[in-house]
């Protein structure tokens, strides 16, 4: 299990290589990444900021409940705060299982219960103006 808030890069490459068992026979992703589209409006950049003491403590629980419900071998949450600019990784989900449905059910679970709880919060700019946005 690997969680992390950081205000730098995600390397993916490294992390999903870290998520690799002997069990498992699947590790899915979900890679969040900054888009220029947006309600209408062309982004210029995103800026995420976190409760981070708080933000780790929910990332270690829907740790725990992909693990108690799901059959996985290993978890990775990674979500990024700062300025962030089009195409760059906002959040990395790797999700190791010995099968792929737990695999792939584990990244679209994480990804739903992160948008509902965890205290991150997002400011989408555009030309001319910005805007802090609700999650789910």
């Amino acid at each position: 299990m690997i969680y992390k808030i950081t205000d730098q890069p995600i390397l993916t490459e490294p992390l999903i290589d870290a998520m690799r068992m002997e069990s498992s026979g699947a590790i899915a992703t979900f890679h969040g990444i900054v888009r220029k589209p947006s309600r209408g409006r062309d982004i210029l950049y995103l800026e995420y900021t976190a409760y981070e003491a708080m933000a780790l403590k929910v990332l270690q629980q829907i740790g725990e409940e992909i693990y108690a419900n799901m059959k996985v071998d290993k978890v990775l949450i990674v979500h990024r705060t700062g300025r962030l600019e089009i195409g760059e990784t906002t959040i990395l989900i790797a999700i190791a299982a010995p099968h792929r449905k737990a695999a792939l059910e584990g990244c679209s679970y994480a990804i739903e219960r992160i948008k509902q709880i965890l205290p991150v919060w997002k400011k989408e700019v555009w030309q001319g103006g910005a805007e802090w946005i609700e999650g789910a």
